[in-house]
């Protein structure tokens, strides 16, 4: 069997319909799955009518790996013209919604990098250790060379390897360090700064088979899990344990990613970030030594902190492959609100205030007027165009009643409009609609374009100001860029729409993003809350942290990693 990534092209004078000769645009929408349930679940039922033809058959997890695989019988296929015709559809409806960031920014991005080929006898070692586990295929290379919703160009590796254990990894390392091959680590392909890229070449560690609950602690109220287990399946496993895993970044982000990036989410102004949740680590270092970094206590002060020195590295000094997180009791009771402003400044005066008083809220997010007008078009709903709260309340019943009853008198001190609050899980969803769907409805401002998300965290003192001079900024340039916020931590998020034909675009969207970035580092602040450095933000670490910092940073590497072979090219350059 031939295994494909694209639309098989047919033999035109055998069939009814045009022959697809393009790859890219399937490529599109598989990409599209990643990102958005509607579109992976209309690609499940796109697969039923074309069974007969074996023109879908996935070979691993439909999530990623199976709907990024196609295999046929031939290298031609005949389809009927009504089933042919759901797949320009598919990727017109993915482009519209904004899906296509990944796919069609490539040409407009930095030169691409020629990366070192692994030689044919450390591909001889790999084969043996790991079998057909071991892919040299050029689709399942490209598919690993980029960050499946990133802007980042596409640097693809030489090979992809799928370990099933923690000593399949050392081994797969020590291959590696010897031949001084670069290793990229790769979770769910989710990240947004190019962290999975391979600049350099060398082989991909993609964790699909190490997804596993290794232990469930309940009393001790943590957990020991594998990289590759993404975080809303642990959390629908833990449901009935009455536990959960409090980050909440974006869909389908894996563990192992999570820690590379230190993330968060819209939780974290209640529960903190990624680090504060990791209990300790095992980690393959370089040379292929496996290394646990601590013990299961909550607390201890037993020499370095090497559990942290990972958290956040982005794979750069190991590859991670257990990692024991703690968990916390599920909420006995969440409500949401949601309350408009007359600017900013007033929203973002109101956090303040409710922060200063300490009252306990699950989430507080903003969406500004531009982002409000995408959310009523695209959900039907009638918000003024005001900077908008949305706002979540955990914990018991009379904690939580007594945080909405707080925040609606200190929200009303600062002009807010109607506060509408909801407990039942029906009217919950519906008030949090808007902010959950935030990405997908930015997209209807405008049609057929992509989406480049990019983040910056300051002083929450300084988020009026940072967000209010980033859009005199997005209307200067010109362009269409709805802002949603964690404003509980000073955190936020600009959705920038780009035209994916037009470069001058994306050369209008860098420059806001520059200025943005600049504009929070200068206010104390940092060019990244949660997304990570990768590629895509190095070039500011130095102006954040300065010479001293990044000059320790390239030690470190250089003497855990000598031969730079983890994840190279990301951060900071040797």
């Amino acid at each position: 069997q031939r295994r494909v990534h694209g639309i098989i092209a047919g033999n035109n004078s055998a069939t009814d319909f045009p022959t697809f000769h393009s790859l890219s645009v399937l490529r599109g929408v598989l990409l599209l799955s990643h990102m958005n349930p509607f579109v992976k679940s209309f690609i499940s039922a796109l697969r039923r009518p074309l069974a007969h033809a074996n023109f879908l058959q996935p070979t691993r997890s439909p999530w990623r790996a199976g709907i990024r695989t196609i295999q046929t019988t031939s290298a031609s296929v005949r389809l009927r013209r009504h089933h042919v015709r759901l797949i320009p559809w598919l990727a017109g409806a993915g482009l519209a919604a904004g899906f296509g960031s990944a796919v069609f920014l490539d040409a407009f991005e930095e030169a691409h990098v020629k990366p070192m080929e692994a030689p044919s006898a450390a591909l001889a070692e790999l084969k043996a250790l790991l079998g057909d586990r071991l892919s040299v295929d050029e689709d399942e290379r490209l598919m690993h060379g980029k960050d499946h919703h990133s802007y980042h160009a596409q640097t693809v590796p030489s090979a992809v390897v799928y370990p099933k254990s923690t000593e399949e990894v050392s081994a797969i390392v020590k291959v590696c360090n010897a031949y001084k091959l670069p290793l990229v680590p790769y979770g769910s392909g989710t990240s947004l700064e190019g962290h999975t890229t391979a600049p350099r070449g060398g082989i991909t560690i993609d964790f699909t088979n190490m997804d596993q609950i290794k232990e469930l602690h309940v009393k001790d109220m943590d957990v020991v899990v594998q990289p590759g287990i993404q975080w809303m399946n642990l959390n629908d496993k833990l449901a009935e344990h009455g536990l959960f895993f409090p980050m909440d970044p974006g869909p389908g982000a894996s563990i192992g990613g999570m820690i590379g990036t230190n993330c968060s989410g819209t939780n974290a102004v209640h529960y903190g970030m990624m680090k504060q949740y990791v209990l300790n680590l095992t980690v393959v270092l370089p040379d292929g030594t496996v290394m646990k970094t601590a013990n299961r206590a909550r607390k201890s002060s037993a020499g370095y902190d090497l559990t942290r020195l990972f958290v956040g590295s982005e794979g750069t000094l190991g590859v991670v492959t257990e990692a024991t997180l703690k968990l916390v009791p599920r909420p006995e009771q969440t409500a949401v609100a949601v309350c408009q402003f007359p600017s900013l400044h007033a929203a973002a005066d109101s956090v303040i205030r409710i922060t200063e008083k300490g009252i306990r809220l699950g989430a507080v997010e903003l969406l500004d007027d531009v982002m409000i007008r995408a959310v009523n078009q695209f959900y039907g709903l009638k918000y003024q165009e005001l900077p908008t709260l949305f706002f979540k309340f955990v914990g018991t019943e009379a904690q939580v009643q007594d945080a909405i009853k707080h925040v609606s008198m200190i929200s009303d001190s600062h002009q807010r409009s109607q506060f509408q609050w909801a407990i039942e899980q029906t009217q919950r969803d519906k008030i949090w609609e808007a902010r959950k769907g935030a990405l997908w409805a930015s997209m209807i401002l405008k049609p057929n374009s992509s989406v480049w998300t990019t983040d910056v965290c300051v002083p929450i003192s300084r988020l009026a100001d940072a967000i209010d001079q980033t859009k005199s900024d997005i209307e200067q340039a010109g362009i269409i860029a709805p802002i949603v916020g964690h404003v509980g931590d000073g955190n936020f998020h600009v959705f920038i729409l780009i035209d994916p034909t037009n470069p001058d675009d994306l050369a209008r969207a860098k420059q806001v993003n520059s200025r943005m970035v600049e504009r929070a580092i200068s206010m104390e602040g940092t060019c990244t809350g949660e997304h990570g450095v990768g590629v895509g933000k190095k070039a500011y670490l130095p102006k954040e942290l300065g010479p001293e910092a990044i000059n320790f940073m390239r030690l470190l590497k250089r003497s855990i990693d000598p031969n730079n072979i983890m994840n190279p090219g990301k951060i900071f350059d040797l």
